[in-house]
């Protein structure tokens, strides 16, 4: 595979369709007959932190149903800066519009979090869709969903400080990959929320101070999810409530 992909293993088994795939919530929504038209062509990967899965402009070629990693979009200014929009973890897939037909990425779509995702081809996907109403509509509707996330984090980064955006993006990690422990470096964590370093340095040993998390060597363990959620913004909750709304 290219791009530093392992394929982990196929997908040539289809007994417990529904159970094999339930690690992502996009594939766990869609009824059997649909996954089962997927399921030949899904193959399980381990994506590194870091991999490009393609940049602003680039033709859309695979759909990524993250399980245990999250994929960041990204918007890439002149100077070279980048500022998050989107994250997408098990609660949905990147690329999922081109089962619509074929089309290009808006946003620099990077794996934020390494992890176990399902790949598929998007000519595999496109054909797929093209049998499935079920299918269509669920693209339709996430599609939404990400447009509306994309706004709420455009409203965020420019009302709300860099310590109650750091707590909801946290949260937003921990809920994506269905863990608490967050490999995260703070040059990562500058670029994502559009701050300095330093200040990333300064909000994180605040809240390790407090107890709420502990920080070391690029971990983030978070300790008090309370507490954490209490210094988050309000768009921790709207966010979390249009995700549940694109796959309810």
């Amino acid at each position: 595979m290219t791009r530093g992909i392992t394929v982990v293993s196929g997908s040539d088994d289809l007994n417990n369709v529904p159970n094999k795939y339930a690690a992502n919530r996009l594939l766990a929504t869609l009824p059997e007959q649909t996954i089962a038209l997927l399921a030949p062509d899904l193959r399980q990967s381990t994506l590194p932190q870091g991999l490009v899965c393609y940049g602003a402009g680039d033709p859309i070629d695979q759909v990524y149903f993250p399980q245990t990693g999250m994929i960041s979009l990204l918007v890439t200014t002149g100077s070279g800066d980048m500022v998050e929009t989107s994250s997408v973890g098990r609660e949905g897939a990147v690329g999922f519009q081109c089962g619509n037909g074929p089309c290009r990425s808006f946003t620099h779509a990077t794996v934020q979090i390494g992890g176990n995702f399902w790949v598929i081809s998007t000519p595999r996907f496109e054909t797929a869709t093209s049998c499935s109403a079920e299918l269509r509509v669920l693209i339709f509707n996430y599609t939404a969903t990400l447009w509306a996330e994309a706004q709420q984090n455009a409203a965020c980064n420019a009302i709300h400080d860099g310590a109650s955006r750091l707590c909801r993006w946290l949260l937003q990690c921990a809920d994506r990959t269905r863990s608490e422990q967050l490999l995260l470096t703070q040059e990562f964590l500058a670029e994502m929320l559009g701050v300095r370093r330093t200040t990333v340095t300064l909000l994180a040993q605040e809240l390790q101070r407090r107890g709420i998390l502990r920080y070391s060597r690029g971990r983030i363990t978070i300790l008090d999810r309370v507490a954490l959620k209490a210094c988050a913004c309000e768009c921790y909750e709207v966010i979390r409530k249009l995700s549940t709304v694109a796959t309810s």
